[in-house]
């Protein structure tokens, strides 16, 4: 079986959230499964792309309303990645920096899927399955069932994966003419709520649609940013899927950006070296609790309860926790971090921005993490922290409330919340101080956590099981 998955975003070559992880992941373990899986994804002009080398598999051209571009596609040569890797490189659009927030952002990725498909179209055979992710690749299952060129792609079968329905891709109908010819009766399928609607177009025409979690397809049913009506009438082909991670980047016991490798056997030891790494650098106290959070700085997030609730756990737990943030996003929430660390004269430091490596060592080094978030589809991190024995203090919602079980219940291993509020959270952080001071009782929760299995190997072959409920 031949799977193309079509995306946004690909770890290493980019990415900004857990769809990046996913589509880095995925594909590799579906291979171990004896599956040939295909990732393409925009080449977007960042380090990836300036330190591996390419081949041009193929050169066309294509409209894009009245605008012609050229465009490459580029396969990685070294298969480093353990699949191939094709990266859609079109000059004056896509050869950007970064992968979102450009004012063209649609006529971007209506480019990018245009290519796959004049792409796909030109190949000797079709691939077996086409699996779309999120809303950037989300007009591909309409093209390929109703656009004019791609009459020979009508049969091949098209996977949405939802990732977030917050977003949604949505765009004017007065940029109609820049989609491919396509039967006009079925325009729309494009439609809802007066704009054309890529996720909504893709949940209408995929073959199957599956979510990342089994808890937040659930909460789509009645939340899903105005899908709610439509996907409960698809729901005959939704299925959730629990994302899993790679356990060969995500290892303490090999992991190259921790300064301590640890393993069950050496948890305590290895986490409380990495801990002094982190706190010398940050300047915290490695004696204390450390609640740390890693993430977007975004409402979806709770990021913007994250001020208060630091400011009241420091109030009423005087010098008995640390906390530490590292994100970036909401320019607000920023501004509100750096006033909190300016006004608390211990306890608390941040750093703003991205860093892969610096995220490693909190995992490695925290005792805590805290996900107070509003929406969580499914949710990497708390699996990364469990990976790494580190406690996540998770909000119940989509896939945190699928995979972390509250340490007061029997064979729990974490800490949970019901609501997306100060009160509710600090509370929590009084629970994880307590737990703290139970060496014995810390040192089983973190031992109960790093024995659990989140690796892609039973997610991928659910995926692959989808797959093979659409043939004939």
């Amino acid at each position: 079986m031949e799977i193309l998955h079509v995306s946004a975003e690909c770890y290493p070559v980019a990415k900004v959230g857990g769809l990046g992880d996913v589509v880095g992941a995925l594909p590799k373990y579906q291979y171990e499964l004896g599956a040939i899986a295909k990732v393409v994804v925009p080449a977007y002009r960042n380090k990836y792309y300036d330190t591996h080398e390419f081949d041009v598999v193929h050169q066309a051209g294509m409209w894009l309303g009245h605008d012609w571009y050229h465009f490459n596609v580029l396969k990685e040569r070294s298969n480093e990645l353990g699949f191939d890797l094709y990266l859609v490189d079109i000059p004056g659009l896509l050869d950007t920096p970064g992968v979102y927030g450009y004012p063209n952002d649609t006529e971007r990725f209506l480019a990018f899927q245009i290519a796959v498909l004049d792409w796909i179209n030109e190949w000797n055979h079709l691939p077996d399955v086409v699996h779309c992710h999120d809303h950037h690749t989300g007009l591909i299952p309409f093209l390929m069932s109703y656009g004019y060129k791609y009459e020979r792609m009508k049969e091949v079968p098209s996977v949405l994966t939802i990732h977030n329905a917050q977003y949604q891709g949505q765009f004017g109908w007065d940029k109609l003419y820049l989609i491919p010819s396509f039967d006009l009766w079925k325009s729309g399928l494009l439609d809802w709520g007066g704009a054309i609607n890529p996720l909504a177009a893709a949940i209408k025409c995929a073959w199957r649609v599956t979510t990342v979690s089994p808890g937040y397809l659930e909460e789509l049913y009645s939340n899903a940013n105005g899908l709610e009506w439509l996907i409960n009438h698809e729901r005959a082909k939704t299925a959730g899927i629990i994302n899993g991670i790679d356990t060969t980047v995500w290892d303490p016991a090999t992991d190259t950006m921790v300064p301590a490798h640890f393993d069950l056997d050496t948890v305590t030891e290895g986490k409380k070296e990495n801990k002094q790494t982190l706190c010398e650098r940050f300047g915290l106290d490695a004696s204390l609790p450390l609640v740390s959070f890693i993430g977007r700085l975004v409402g979806d997030k709770g990021a913007d309860l994250l001020p208060d609730i630091i400011n009241r756990s420091l109030h009423e737990l005087p010098g008995e926790v640390n906390f530490l943030v590292l994100g970036s996003g909401d320019p607000h929430v920023e501004w509100l971090l750096q006033q909190t660390r300016n006004e608390v004269s211990y306890g608390f430091n941040l750093h703003i921005g991205y860093n892969e490596a610096l995220s490693h060592l909190i995992y490695a080094g925290s005792d805590f993490l805290l996900m107070p978030s509003r929406v969580e589809p499914c949710g990497l991190n708390q699996l990364y922290a469990l990976r790494y024995g580190t406690v996540p203090m998770v909000r119940s919602t989509g896939g945190l409330k699928d995979t972390v079980a509250d340490f007061g219940d029997p064979g729990g291993f974490g800490i949970r919340f019901n609501q997306a509020g100060v009160w509710d959270a600090c509370y929590s952080v009084k629970r994880a101080v307590e737990l703290f001071n139970d060496t014995a009782h810390l040192s089983e929760i973190r031992q109960r956590g790093m024995r659990l299995n989140h690796s892609w190997g039973r997610s991928a072959q659910q995926y692959l099981d989808v797959y093979n409920s659409m043939k004939g």
